[in-house]
């Protein structure tokens, strides 16, 4: 079966546990998920499954996409191809659809993959948390990175914490846990928080243990 599947954040929320303690959990979409693409260790060199996630308009698929998921047999216009390895293919067909309650239950530890929220161009003080000067009347730095690099390379070494665009990475969260799983909605509740924005994609992948 499938180590992981695909979803979309829905937002968080909180769930009261059985010894009276809140847990902010974070909603997620999950899935259903379709089979387009079955890899097998003697045709492609290794064993792995792409299935498709999120309803487009037919306008939006390329031909060559569309061409794909005919082929595959799905009758949805599905917006995001994944893969993901596997190490056996058996019990899995084309267009076969997956839900939720076939890839986790409750209990589960995961990891999950989004990309995070876009700042934009951030100083040091956002981007990497720099302490600053002082915001009265004769300090005239406050929070300008004043010094550009050392001045016997005169160079500025890569990887310098200096000025720049924040976020919009790719982020994997790990060591989250599956708190609650919906079947009839295809819903699953994770403790703690997603990186992304609301409405944006995640993959959600069992953590080996």
């Amino acid at each position: 079966m499938l180590p992981g599947i695909l979803g979309t954040k829905i937002g968080m929320t909180h769930l009261f546990a059985e010894d009276g303690k809140m847990v902010p959990v974070t909603v997620v979409q999950a899935g259903p998920v379709y089979v387009t693409q079955i890899k097998t260790p003697e045709k492609d060199g290794y064993a792995a499954v792409q299935v498709g996630y999120g309803e487009a308009s037919e306008k939006h698929l390329t031909f060559p996409k569309y061409g794909h998921l005919k082929k595959a047999g799905v009758s949805k216009n599905l917006r995001t191809l994944r893969e993901f390895r596997v190490d056996s293919v058996d019990g899995l067909q084309l267009g076969q659809e997956i839900g939720v309650a076939a890839v986790f239950r409750q209990g589960e530890q995961v990891a999950v993959t989004g990309k995070s929220k876009g700042r934009g161009f951030q100083g040091g003080v956002k981007r990497f948390h720099f302490a600053g000067q002082h915001m009265t009347h004769g300090y005239m730095t406050h929070r300008r990175p004043l010094s550009n690099g050392a001045t016997g390379p005169q160079r500025v070494f890569k990887g310098s914490r200096r000025p720049g665009h924040m976020g919009d990475q790719t982020v994997t969260q790990k060591g989250l846990k599956v708190v609650g799983v919906d079947v009839e909605r295809n819903l699953l509740l994770l403790d703690g928080s997603v990186p992304g924005a609301n409405g944006s994609l995640v993959i959600i992948k069992k953590v080996a243990r």
